[in-house]
């Protein structure tokens, strides 16, 4: 169990990694007229996301489930390819991702890096790790608690999301929307 509060410590550090980007582009986007739409899904993101790290924790400590290797090392597999995806998305956004939904007008839509096969290919990346850090060591619990509410969470990010880009041509605008926090 040390192992693994470690590795949702080193998750959550990386967190904390993504909302100093986020935040520091997100001025960059403001300062050139960005438009914010979706605040008040946002709390409940932060809420959401800060949940699924507690929650690991609590349900790996509090139950103390078996480690099972096929499962944890797998998961594990998954966990590392969601991170993997996620700065790659940001890698690609540049200056322009955050984890607010901010339109930037005049500025061209990302089509390049993951954006190419996936128009939410950071949200791909939230779902994986959603359900595949708990169960690197076996939280059934917080996996399915978390799924469920992140499916509710996404459906309306996705409308926000969608919403502020309507009416924009693909060539005038670029969604700097992201995940969370995560």
């Amino acid at each position: 169990m040390i192992w693994y509060t470690a590795l949702v410590v080193a998750v959550a550090f990386e967190r904390l990694a993504e909302l100093v980007v986020s935040n520091r582009n997100a001025a960059w986007s403001l300062a050139r007229g960005g438009v914010e739409s979706g605040r008040r899904h946002y709390a409940v993101m932060v809420v959401l996301h800060t949940g699924l790290l507690v929650g690991c924790l609590v349900e790996v400590w509090w139950r103390q489930p078996p480690f099972i290797p096929a499962l944890g090392l797998s998961m594990l597999a998954l966990v590392v390819a969601s991170q993997a995806l996620r700065w790659w998305c940001i890698a690609t956004l540049g200056r322009q991702w955050n984890t607010r939904v901010i339109v930037v007008p005049g500025l061209p839509r990302v089509t390049s890096g993951p954006y190419r096969f996936l128009s939410h290919p950071n949200y791909v990346a939230v779902v994986v790790e959603g359900f595949a850090l708990p169960l690197v060591h076996s939280a059934w619990v917080t996996a399915a608690v978390f799924t469920v509410c992140n499916a509710v969470l996404l459906g309306v990010r996705l409308r926000v999301e969608n919403r502020a880009l309507a009416g924009l041509t693909p060539s005038s605008a670029r969604s700097t929307a992201a995940h969370a926090a995560s």
